[in-house]
């Protein structure tokens, strides 16, 4: 793990072009262990296509990315998570078929390059079983561990997800709209569990409730047509003229001034 305040995540000058469009454009952010640092915009500012160039999803056009001091531009996404890099993601992915348990195992193996591997030795196993068992009990998810994942409601199974995120002992942690379709109890369970995931590790958040990303962020990216127009501390963004503008033109002055 990063030790504190160690920039985990860096992007410098990213691009992305999709023909004639450029979705994100010269966007440059760093992300420190022991902080959430939450990307928010109006829709199609090109957070969604940022998150994708961290993890690899997308290539990007120009600029680079680095993990704990690493160069991971030209690495895919497993690649990426294998130097500390995890991700959740908007809709759900899990295998909803599988005991929750079975989920964070196959996550923990992945990571490990052994979810191939037929035959194995018991310490190999262990090691695995006790990943995942600390990861479940970490998302408050122990207690759910034989239930079949698809029988648990849609903020368990968002809990589940980062779960089996955390059983790849990531450095960087994004979060992709990760409250979206919550109920308020289930959010404030999710909101809790995110406040945790900083601890030893960096988290960046993309998220709409502007609720609880002013409840949860340590620092702030605005990005507008695909660039950045504010960045620093919550306080310092909020009264940045040109997000105010932004907002105001997308949601209206409550949306900014949500506490």
């Amino acid at each position: 793990m990063s030790e504190m305040n160690d920039v985990a995540l860096e992007a410098n000058q990213l691009v992305k072009r999709f023909g004639g469009l450029i979705a994100v454009s010269e966007v440059s952010l760093s992300v420190r262990a022991g902080e959430i640092h939450a990307v928010i915009g109006p829709n199609g500012a090109g957070k969604s296509t940022l998150v994708n160039l961290l993890s690899g999803d997308l290539s990007a056009t120009s600029g680079s990315i680095r993990v704990a001091g690493r160069d991971v531009t030209a690495l895919n996404p497993q690649k990426r998570a294998l130097a500390g890099l995890g991700r959740s993601y908007q809709k759900t992915t899990i295998f909803a078929n599988s005991t929750v348990f079975e989920n964070v195992r196959l996550a923990a193996q992945a990571h490990g390059g052994r979810a191939l591997r037929m035959m194995g030795s018991v310490a190999d196993h262990a090691d695995i079983n006790a990943r995942a068992h600390a990861a479940l009990d970490q998302v408050g998810l122990s207690h759910r561990a034989p239930l079949k994942a698809c029988l648990m409601s849609h903020g368990e199974q968002r809990q589940l997800e980062i779960a089996m995120v955390l059983a790849t002992d990531p450095r960087i942690i994004l979060l992709d709209e990760p409250l979206a379709g919550m109920g308020q109890a289930e959010a404030v369970r999710m909101i809790a569990l995110i406040r945790s995931l900083k601890r030893g590790r960096a988290v960046l958040l993309v998220e709409h409730d502007m609720d609880a990303v002013f409840a949860l962020a340590d620092q702030l990216t605005v990005m507008a047509d695909g660039g950045v127009i504010g960045s620093g501390a919550p306080a310092d963004v909020r009264a940045n003229a040109a997000v105010r503008k932004a907002y105001l033109g997308a949601h209206g002055d409550e949306t900014v001034d949500a506490a």
